[in-house]
């Protein structure tokens, strides 16, 4: 399909998957996709080597890119955040080439309809990362067979509010700052999402 993958899972500056038709072994959802400004990124799941990359971005998010307290502040609070979350959840991360872009995070992994939390380095905002990234966990999530997925946002954080309502999740509880929802992924919009990229287009 054009494109290549060198050993490390890092994607070529050049490549277009508009005509592939998947395999058996694809995972649940395209990891190569192209952000507005046409760069090539890679979505995958977190592995062990991508841990100080990974405290890296979180430790250089601005203040606007920051949630409900989160990430902590320091780089040592940050990374026992970050263990505690990789001990009892699922990730999948972002990158731009070899460096962690975006993450998100699913705990506990164990629960029908676990939370989730996602963050997106502000230099890559505002370039359907963080849609993509969500539409790959739902994808994953669809196929770990989760019935559902929740989380929390800011009542102020109207852009996320908007992209989480696009993807099909419902507000179900609000709080005096915060609002909880939720997506059931019991539906046939999992399989859109699942589907090869040339059966998107």
């Amino acid at each position: 399909m054009g494109t290549k993958t060198d050993m490390t899972g890092t994607s070529c500056n050049i490549w277009d998957n508009s005509e592939c038709q998947g395999t058996p072994y694809c995972p649940p959802r395209c990891p190569r996709f192209e952000g507005k400004d046409g760069t090539p990124l890679l979505v995958r799941p977190y592995e062990s080597d991508d841990r100080d990359a990974l405290v890296s971005m979180y430790a250089d998010l601005d203040l606007y890119s920051r949630a409900m307290g989160l990430p902590p502040a320091t780089v040592p609070k940050i990374d026992d955040w970050l263990g505690r979350l990789l001990s009892n959840g699922w990730s999948l991360v972002a990158l731009d080439g070899s460096r962690v872009i975006g993450h998100v995070a699913v705990v506990p992994a164990d629960s029908s309809a676990p939370e989730f939390l996602i963050f997106v380095h502000q230099d890559y905002q505002n370039n359907a990362l963080g849609t993509e990234l969500i539409k790959q966990l739902v994808a994953y999530a669809g196929d770990k067979d989760h019935s559902g997925l929740t989380l929390e946002v800011s009542k102020g954080n109207k852009r996320a509010i908007t992209v989480y309502e696009n993807i099909g999740f419902d507000v179900t509880e609000r709080k005096l700052s915060e609002l909880e929802m939720e997506l059931d992924l019991e539906t046939s919009f999992v399989k859109r999402l699942q589907r090869p990229p040339a059966d998107r287009h």
